[in-house]
């Protein structure tokens, strides 16, 4: 009986991917021809890498012809490499690498299907003033939510990123419960001991014809606190954060930013905010502990320091602190 031809693909992943295909046609010998694929998932018109290799015939010696889609267009003793550029999105790319070895011909064929993928991350529990343009950022301890948005083409339209299959990895690590039908979500919390976390996914039609990858590094910070000076008629001065020899006209509020702190709802009892004036602890009433009032007395002049010191009861990580020296 003649044994089964094997196969091994040499995978790269990239952060937009699709699918790529090998199959095996009749063989003329047996013997076994390894193909590596580079990337096994290609982008839209992506330069993609094809190398034969055998550990039972010396390819380097014999003649190999290399076909794309019927037209042939490359021929050659010891063309074992072969590039090609993916097609367009939703579309299929044939290529066949005859191998005319002395005992027969073994054709070797690899279907090239280029799709897209794109990841979206947010900090589920991160802490953001109103207006913010920026991204909130994940801290220790933080929940992140990933999102994948496959573009996957099948006929005239796209496939329904809720009907397809997906298979996530945090870290390298298979997460069987985060994966399955639909799942196009991914839901982690991120470690204090781990500066960032690689969070992998493959989403695959039904039917496992189209397929697409992608990949991210979602890194972790540290919360920051920021002062800004809440005016009584215009508000939170946002455009202006407060620096050090900010001068204070008679009386004035200033405004705490706990940037990426968690909870984002930084009025929960939780957290514990602690105000000191020239290292004196200062006891703020009222629901709102961001704000601290500040009066210069009449014919005095100096400078005092401002510290705010902010933690979360119950994620010893989750901790800021900022000072700043101000003029009176």
């Amino acid at each position: 009986m003649r044994p089964k031809f094997l196969f091994s693909f040499l995978i790269t992943i990239f952060i937009i991917s699709g699918a790529v295909l090998p199959f095996k046609a009749n063989a003329a010998s047996p013997s076994s021809i390894s193909v590596n694929v580079v990337p096994e998932n290609p982008a839209p018109n992506e330069n993609t890498s094809i190398t034969l290799s055998s550990y039972a015939n010396n390819l380097d010696s014999v003649l190999i012809s290399w076909s794309v889609n019927g037209k042939s267009v490359l021929s050659g003793i010891g063309k074992k490499s072969f590039s090609v550029n993916a097609g367009a999105a939703g579309s299929e790319t044939s290529v066949v690498a005859t191998i005319s070895l002395p005992d027969g011909a073994i054709d070797t064929r690899i279907i090239i299907r280029p799709a897209v993928m794109v990841l979206l991350w947010q900090a589920n529990d991160s802490y953001v003033p109103p207006f913010y343009k920026g991204r909130a950022l994940p801290t220790p301890d933080s929940e992140v939510k990933v999102v994948a948005m496959p573009e996957i083409k099948s006929g005239s339209g796209f496939v329904d990123s809720k009907n397809m299959t997906y298979a996530w990895k945090k870290d390298y690590n298979n997460d069987q419960e985060g994966s399955g039908y639909g799942k196009n979500s991914f839901i982690y919390i991120n470690d204090y001991l781990d500066n960032s976390n690689n969070v992998s996914v493959t989403a695959s039609t039904i039917d496992q014809k189209y397929s697409s990858e992608a990949n991210i590094t979602i890194g972790t910070y540290q919360p920051k606190i920021v002062f800004y000076k809440n005016d009584a008629n215009l508000g939170t001065i946002w455009e202006q954060a407060l620096s050090s020899g900010h001068k204070i006209q008679n009386e004035e509020v200033m405004e705490a930013a706990p940037y990426f702190i968690s909870p984002k709802n930084i009025g929960i009892p939780i957290l514990a905010w602690n105000w000191s004036i020239n290292d004196s602890l200062v006891n703020i009433l009222g629901s709102r502990k961001n704000l601290i009032p500040l009066r210069a007395q009449a014919g005095v002049s100096g400078t005092a320091k401002i510290k705010l010191e902010i933690e979360n009861k119950y994620k010893i990580f989750s901790t800021a602190s900022k000072e700043i020296n101000v003029e009176f």
